[in-house]
């Protein structure tokens, strides 16, 4: 049985608060976040998406992004932007996918980098 002076309380303060309809925790208002962050999720996310839509079209499941953009329900506005992605440079995939390595552009800007050369695009993601 246990006892009152056995008993270690430890006071963790977290908010949780509602987003979308789910609960999420939120952490202190001091909370300062530590320097090796990883990646972004959303950034992530967008990648292995992009790959994903790459396949489908180089093997003939869809001729057009309008075709794809229908068949996984998005804009096809933002499946074009989306699927640029899968056409970064290799070293730069590698370093935010691998790496986990934050990148110092945001994801909107990251899918207008795959048209620049491969160094350029290195340089931009991680200075």
């Amino acid at each position: 049985m246990t006892h009152a002076d056995d008993t270690i309380r430890v006071l963790i303060p977290l908010k949780v608060r509602k987003k979308n309809g789910r609960p999420k925790i939120l952490p202190p208002a001091d909370y300062l976040p530590s320097e090796d962050q990883t990646q972004d999720p959303h950034i992530l996310r967008a990648i292995g998406r992009a790959w994903g839509w790459r396949r489908r079209m180089d093997a003939g499941e869809f001729s057009t992004i309008q075709e794809l953009a229908e068949a996984v329900g998005l804009a096809e506005r933002h499946v074009s932007r989306q699927l640029r992605l899968a056409y970064l440079a290799p070293e730069v995939l590698k370093r935010l996918t691998c790496g986990r390595e934050a990148s110092s552009v945001s994801l909107y800007d990251l899918c207008f980098l795959a048209g620049e050369a491969w160094g350029e695009q290195f340089e931009r993601v991680f200075d």
